[in-house]
């Protein structure tokens, strides 16, 4: 893992998600780069260059944002990109080599939202595997990963290297979560043998991955939750809207996201 990508947009409380980033980068060796995006509205008639003058103004708010946390011995480099940034992050993701891209849920008591429009939408649409860290979460290192899923088949070659490489720089170790849910096919019962070999298996039967998790979470006492988006998988709620509910899901530690068959 070599290449962080932080998009600030995404983040209500941006300094504290870099921080994470640079603390979790720093055990990588990687560089973090903080992505600012910004758009432009056409003005009839007007002479002053606005695109300069927007892009001027995003490259300051996200150098002051920088000059904010303790870089330590991480290369941070900032970025700006002109549109919407769910329509540039893939682009730049792909220019920047990302390896993973990390973004902030909202863990605020007095929000209902897991994840807002932007952060939902990253999620949908990356083919960039990504953490999605609690909103003012402090780095510690992940000891126990609990990894759920409710179909064995991957697809995807290299899909599990973000997992491997979080387990091998941690010494983490892994509690795999074979969920079986009401619409299961016996193929999903046969686990990836690169998948079998990370962890101990146990396999439940719950109505979605979601209530799997909840029912094992305490027993495995996870310092991270692992899961595959997929269309059929975890975050399936998002194939229908982005904006994902603290009653549809909710976590209090960071959840990897990794990219599954889709």
């Amino acid at each position: 893992m070599k290449n962080i990508l932080v998009p600030i947009a995404a983040s209500t409380n941006v300094e504290s998600t870099l921080q994470y980033a640079i603390d979790f980068a720093e055990h990588f060796k990687a560089k973090v780069y903080v992505l600012g995006d910004f758009n432009v509205v056409s003005r009839a008639g007007s002479i002053i260059r606005i695109d300069e003058i927007i892009e001027r103004e995003t490259k300051a708010h996200v150098n002051e944002i920088v000059s904010g946390v303790d870089r330590k011995k991480v290369e941070v480099a900032t970025v700006t990109a002109k549109g919407n940034l769910q329509d540039i992050l893939e682009d730049v993701s792909n220019e920047l080599n990302i390896d993973l891209v990390m973004i902030e849920s909202n863990n605020a008591i007095a929000s209902d939202v897991f994840l807002d429009n932007i952060s939902g939408g990253i999620i949908k649409q990356m083919e960039i595997p990504t953490l999605i860290v609690p909103h003012g979460y402090e780095f510690s290192a992940p000891r126990t990963i609990l990894t759920a899923f409710k179909s064995g088949i991957l697809k995807r070659k290299k899909v599990l290297r973000p997992l491997r490489s979080v387990v091998e720089t941690f010494k983490a170790k892994v509690n795999l979560l074979l969920v079986k849910t009401p619409k299961f096919k016996e193929e999903d019962l046969v686990v990836n043998p690169k998948l079998q070999a990370m962890g101990e298996l146990t396999t439940t039967e719950n109505a979605t991955t979601f209530q799997g998790v909840l029912e094992h979470f305490q027993s495995s006492k996870p310092d991270m939750l692992c899961v595959f988006r997929r269309k059929r998988g975890f975050f399936v709620k998002l194939w229908e809207k982005n904006v994902i509910l603290k009653k549809e899901f909710h976590c209090n530690i960071p959840v990897l996201v990794l990219i599954g068959k889709m």
